[in-house]
């Protein structure tokens, strides 16, 4: 296996965990935050999407998609701090949106080379991401950085345990 098939294998496996734990929740359990200090679970989609489709673009202009009008803006960082909420989609959507990103990445992860990976990322990301590489394995394990912020809710709702 080389390794642009890994990184589809990791974009797989986190956004099968992530959808895991999101995919038996109500809309009205979808808006609920995931802890104290959390957010909920169509905020963190909705900001998966965003900063995975911005990523995207940051390696190769024309690699993302389309987004709704004003939806990067509505997951924005600069949106979170100043207290706007966005008005939420339903939960299907999000997964829609979300199946589509993924689908970009992965066109995306098999056009590329093992040499690409080496090359410098786009600029704008922390230093810890500064070659292409660093940027497809955040991209492909993204969400597993919010996917952990499900179970405490999950558990309070008294959902199974699923993984």
């Amino acid at each position: 296996m080389q390794a642009m098939q890994i990184a589809v294998e990791s974009l797989n496996m986190s956004s099968m965990v992530l959808k895991t734990y999101l995919d038996d929740l109500s809309e009205e359990e979808f808006l609920l935050p995931a802890g104290p200090g959390c957010h909920c679970a169509a905020w963190q989609l909705g900001h998966l999407i965003s900063s995975a489709n911005h990523m995207l673009e940051g390696l190769k202009p024309g690699s993302g998609m389309e987004l709704p009008e004003g939806f990067s803006k509505a997951y924005s960082k600069a949106a979170l701090e100043s207290g706007v909420t966005p008005a939420y989609l339903a939960k299907a959507d999000y997964f829609v949106l979300f199946d589509r990103v993924n689908e970009a990445a992965r066109k995306l992860f098999l056009s590329m080379t093992e040499a690409d990976l080496d090359q410098p990322g786009p600029s704008g990301f922390p230093p810890m991401f500064s070659t292409v590489g660093s940027i497809v394995v955040l991209i492909a394990n993204h969400p597993l950085m919010h996917a952990g912020q499900f179970v405490p809710l999950r558990r309070e709702l008294g959902k199974p345990i699923r993984i």
